[in-house]
């Protein structure tokens, strides 16, 4: 049997299903990081430079295409520089540490989609105290949706960290923290049951606010019986939109890490494994730069006055 003090790497084994494909899947993976950050940056820069933009919504907003920047970053540059490896191989080390920010990026983006359904909330049924409120609160709420997710994971992965392995083979692209622990020399069972109480902890103060918050604004909406309480819930619709998306992405990283997928063909296998990652980062720009109406008219008016500065040259 292994000595599982020798094992210091892992063989990310779903590399080997590229095969001749590995070059287009290098592109399209450098493609999609290259979205990531120039989507995300060019938004942070937008509300940067507009003053008026200094507000709640959108300074959450930015805090989301941090988060995004800060997801992508720690899984995408590891998968291209493994994809251009011939051994698949991750570092225990770059292992731990890949499963530290991917888990504390999800968590992260679940609370601040919580702390933005608190915002549409106060603005919606306290319009005129808005900005007193969440001016006083807004540095306390950003400093509770970064410091909380990465302590709330810290504190379960302190577990993870003191675990030896005997196999090293993990069938994923990236390191999550459950297949790692399956290849533990010992019982795991505390650490499951440790691990599946965290779901609750790391995710039911976010599932609570959102719950409380959609049910007041929806209450406040249907008493409202006029274009104003219709035009309050439309402000709503690209917050709503990024909760269904990042949903959806958990939804298919939890079926295809339970459920057997050896029948589905390889590229559908890797989408539904990385759509939480990618996909959320790349489209929450998309849903806010079109769904809201401030964001919309700055970036028509940044674009028209490149075209202009063009046609001036």
């Amino acid at each position: 049997m292994t000595n599982f003090s020798e094992v210091t790497s892992f063989l990310l084994s779903d590399y080997y299903g590229m095969k001749d494909l590995k070059l287009l899947y290098f592109c399209i993976f450098l493609i999609l990081y290259i979205t990531i950050i120039v989507e995300n940056v060019a938004l942070i820069r937008l509300v940067y430079r507009e003053k008026h933009l200094h507000e709640p919504m959108y300074l959450l907003l930015c805090n989301l295409a941090v988060n995004g920047l800060y997801g992508g970053t720690a899984l995408l540059p590891a998968v291209l520089s493994i994809m251009l490896s011939h051994s698949y191989e991750i570092s225990l080390s770059l292992c731990q540490t890949q499963i530290y920010a991917v888990h504390s990026f999800v968590i992260i983006e679940f609370t601040i989609l919580a702390v933005m359904s608190y915002d549409r909330y106060v603005a919606i049924c306290y319009p005129l105290p808005y900005h007193a409120i969440m001016s006083q609160r807004l540095v306390k709420l950003i400093i509770f949706m970064w410091l909380y997710p990465l302590l709330a994971f810290l504190i379960v992965f302190i577990f993870t960290l003191q675990l030896r392995f005997c196999k090293r083979t993990i069938e994923k692209l990236y390191c999550v923290n459950y297949p790692l622990v399956k290849l533990a020399c010992t019982d795991t069972s505390v650490i499951n049951i440790i691990g599946l109480l965290s779901v609750g902890v790391c995710a039911l103060p976010q599932l609570i606010m959102i719950f409380y918050s959609y049910v007041h604004i929806l209450r406040i909406c249907a008493l409202s019986f006029s274009k104003s309480g219709f035009k309050a819930l439309k402000t709503c619709m690209p917050h709503l939109l990024a909760i269904a998306n990042f949903t959806i992405g958990c939804f298919f990283e939890i079926a295809q890490s339970r459920f057997n997928t050896s029948n589905l063909l390889y590229g559908i296998k890797l989408f539904l494994s990385l759509y939480f990652l990618i996909f959320p980062p790349i489209l929450n720009p998309a849903i806010y730069g079109l769904g809201i109406k401030g964001i919309r008219v700055q970036l028509f008016k940044h674009f028209s006055r490149k075209s202009r500065q063009v046609r001036m040259m």
